[in-house]
């Protein structure tokens, strides 16, 4: 039976017992609204742990002034059944209040990760999923934690984040989880109108195109991200936010693919902001694509 624990004093408690008692702790941050790319993450941590800790907070810091925190999706109670099927251990639900006072002050900034992809358009975003991730580890004192890979940026933050301030946490990243129809699986997938889906769908198209041009021998990261670029704004809805390229470590734009490159998007579709991502692997034709 799923145990849940709504406040910081109690998580803690909980969890410096559980330390003492010699189990090993996983954790997966959510915002809830469950889905089945969540729930790959918690088949991948209870593999890895003796105890299952699942955090459900919609963290205000991630969010700018004009998102969309307060019509975040939120279904609780069906997070709850999901967390139960899976064989969650501990939900953690802490309210706002209990993690930013009124008079809260203290945030985790990095200096260079954030300042490319989503960082651009989103200035505040990485600075709040660094400081919520911070507060959780320091709450729930796992020794693993699981990021899913569709949020590439998230995962590389999280990471250096981890390995400056010298927690004693590793982080595992899990490979994005797709629909049938290979849209990346995300809560804001929700917000699609059937007819919007066909546009929402030229992201995975996309990827899977530039994948087999760089297997095919094309090497010119301009050229892949005009035929992208060509590919989504030929359907209706869509405004790009960006279109990268990059190195997968520093997320440094690259001009010609002569190593794996990360190819990373994030596109509106109507009023829903979609993100996905592939590495391009410098391979012999005739490779698997995404």
């Amino acid at each position: 039976m799923v145990k849940i624990i709504p406040t910081v004093e109690k998580m803690q408690e909980h969890a410096e017992s559980l330390r003492g008692d010699g189990w090993r702790i996983a954790c997966v941050p959510t915002m809830g609204f469950l889905h089945d790319g969540h729930l790959s993450l918690m088949r991948i941590a209870k593999r890895r742990a003796d105890v299952l800790v699942v955090s459900v907070f919609v963290n205000p810091a991630q969010f700018g002034p004009e998102e969309d925190f307060e019509t975040y999706p939120r279904n609780l109670e069906r997070d709850l059944e999901l967390c139960a099927k899976e064989d969650v251990d501990i939900v953690f639900t802490p309210k706002t209040g209990a993690l930013y006072s009124d008079d809260y002050q203290s945030y985790v900034k990095l200096e260079h990760l954030p300042h490319h992809l989503c960082g651009l358009s989103r200035p505040v975003f990485f600075t709040g999923v660094a400081t919520v991730v911070c507060k959780l580890f320091n709450i729930v004192r796992p020794h693993i934690a699981v990021f899913g890979e569709k949020d590439y940026q998230q995962l590389l933050v999280i990471r250096r984040m981890v390995q400056d301030l010298n927690f004693n946490t590793e982080i595992i990243g899990a490979p994005i989880v797709r629909e049938k129809d290979g849209l990346a699986m995300s809560s804001r997938n929700a917000y699609l109108t059937p007819d919007q889906r066909p546009a929402a769908l030229t992201l995975y198209r996309s990827l899977v195109q530039a994948r087999k041009r760089v297997e095919t021998g094309e090497r010119d990261a301009a050229r892949i991200l005009k035929e992208v670029r060509d590919l989504i704004t030929a359907q209706p809805e869509t405004d790009i936010d960006y279109l990268s390229i990059c190195d997968p470590e520093t997320l440094i734009d690259v001009e010609r693919i002569d190593r794996p490159a990360l190819m990373a998007l994030a596109v509106k579709v109507g009023k829903t902001r979609l993100i996905d991502n592939t590495i391009l692997p410098v391979s012999s034709p005739g490779s698997r694509s995404v």
